[in-house]
């Protein structure tokens, strides 16, 4: 890993109004580039905003006339986005997506691969996990809910991913809960994988009476806490991710129980009769 700047987005995302939420976009991608950010990561389905039943009204084909216009947002302003929107699909159910585009006119996406109780009956769910390229940092995507299940992060970690950027489109809670139930799992993500993790959330009112609680986080591969911000606006957090510690862990220069990579010591044998 290389020395890389990203930056996580708060954002605001009126339901349906895909035309001024892509403006949006738009213009948070063009503020990123002003600092000089390598990869940009807006929350889970920004791009339509989130709705359980009325999202395949909306779902949008990959590739199609929205994608294509982040794709050429991300040629315009030289940095690698992350942007979540409803996948159309030849059923009425829409993946929930997260589709990546390089600034050299490739793209990638991330299907949601583990699906709320409550999303199941409107969406599909992923069936990979893969791990993307870029030329400072290898990553991968967990959307929300996948977050839940460790096996999913230490797959993306023994594929090479030094970065999961996780997007979520959380609701509002009183108080900080989203910050105090974030760090009850996030942080167990980072150390026992030793990756950055790195989550959004959309924020603020969609227009139809639900509301979203915001929120950016990093979290280091020791599973501290490197930046945050709770904002109850559109905001963007732009960090530096600095990648002596992650090196040293990864390529065993280290020669501290503390500082070893845990996934290459695991005993694999000893895990294959799990029941299921």
């Amino acid at each position: 890993m290389k020395q890389i700047r990203i930056a996580l987005v708060q954002m605001r995302s009126p339901f349906a109004d895909l035309k001024n939420n892509l403006k949006k976009i738009s213009r948070l991608a063009r503020d990123a580039a002003a600092q000089e950010v390598d990869i940009i990561c807006y929350p889970e389905l920004c791009l339509q905003g989130y709705s359980r039943t009325e999202s395949c009204l909306h779902a949008q084909p990959i590739p199609g006339p929205y994608t294509e216009k982040i794709l050429a947002l991300a040629q315009t302003y030289k940095l690698t986005m992350l942007v979540g929107l409803a996948e159309q699909t030849e059923y009425n159910k829409p993946y929930i997506t997260h589709f990546v585009a390089y600034p050299d006119g490739k793209w990638d996406l991330y299907r949601k691969t583990h699906l709320g109780s409550r999303e199941k009956p409107y969406f599909l769910p992923g069936q990979e996990l893969p791990v993307f390229r870029h030329k400072k940092a290898n990553f991968g995507i967990l959307i929300c809910w996948d977050l839940r299940f460790p096996e999913a992060a230490t797959i993306l970690s023994l594929k090479g991913a030094e970065i999961i950027f996780a997007p979520h489109a959380s609701p509002m809670v009183s108080g900080n809960r989203r910050r105090s139930t974030w760090l009850k799992y996030l942080p167990a993500r980072a150390y026992d994988n030793t990756v950055f993790i790195a989550t959004c959330n959309l924020v603020g009112s969609d227009g139809t009476g639900r509301t979203f609680c915001g929120g950016a986080l990093i979290i280091d591969p020791k599973g501290n806490v490197l930046a945050e911000s709770f904002q109850k606006n559109d905001h963007l957090l732009v960090t530096d991710l600095y990648p002596r510690l992650i090196n040293s862990i990864r390529r065993g220069k280290s020669t501290s129980m503390r500082s070893i990579f845990y996934l290459n010591v695991r005993r694999p044998e000893l895990y294959t009769d799990l029941v299921r």
